[in-house]
């Protein structure tokens, strides 16, 4: 009940409203459309896991982020955690009908803890260490801290046919706060609040759909996101 307890305060914290101003329109449904994939290596403890997001301002057309990212997996023998060391390639676009783009590299370690609570509880801790060469910026880190649960609703477990809650708050802290050419970001970079219906094609696929809040310092926009979760 603790563990409950603090995702619901961390919710409530991260999705206080902000007095700021924006020139996103925060009225417009953005959407993300997703694909994740991980896999082992037969036996061993050595795996690969990565994604593919199509990020839109709009529900398609206006791009916010194109992003691709893999990564190489180890999950030590008699130990519940999985350690990553990854790459993704960035390309971000402005609100509106411009057509500039930015491009970033990104380096990336993190470790994610599983838990099971019961018998429908799924609990996942992510921490993500970053480091990002954004065009005509300087270097930066960030700090990134993810806590997810899902919940199957239909069975007692996630096995093949099971529809199931997805809840997620993710919490960005930048490294620095120069950038270059005379700018400075906050602290806080943004925080991200998700919630969905999924279900479970098949044991090794899964599917969902839900709606998930961004708040910057400067903006708070809602985004429709559909994804699907491949493991082989």
């Amino acid at each position: 009940m603790k563990r409950y307890f603090f995702f619901v305060v961390l919710m409530v914290f991260c999705l206080a409203p902000k007095n700021v101003k924006s020139q996103i329109d925060e009225q417009k449904l953005g959407a993300w459309y997703m694909y994740f994939f991980n896999t082992r290596f037969k036996e061993s403890s050595w795996g690969v896991q990565g994604d593919i997001q199509y990020r839109n301002w709009n529900i398609l057309g206006d791009l916010e982020q194109l992003l691709i990212r893999t990564g190489v997996t180890y999950e030590p023998k008699n130990a519940n955690v999985k350690f990553t060391l990854g790459y993704g390639d960035v390309t971000s676009g402005a609100f509106g009908s411009g057509k500039a783009t930015t491009r970033e590299s990104r380096i990336y370690q993190e470790a994610l803890i599983p838990n099971k609570l019961g018998k429908r509880f799924y609990l996942f801790n992510r921490f993500r260490y970053e480091q990002r060469f954004v065009q005509s910026q300087n270097f930066r880190t960030r700090y990134r801290y993810n806590l997810f649960l899902n919940i199957a609703l239909t069975k007692s477990d996630m096995s093949k046919n099971t529809l199931y809650l997805a809840l997620y708050n993710e919490l960005f802290i930048n490294g620095q706060r120069n950038i270059g050419n005379g700018t400075d970001v906050s602290i806080f970079d943004r925080n991200r609040f998700y919630v969905a219906l999924g279900f479970v094609l098949l044991d090794n696929l899964k599917v969902q759909c839900g709606l998930m809040n961004q708040t910057t310092d400067t903006w708070s926009k809602n985004q429709l996101q559909v994804s699907l979760h491949h493991t082989f």
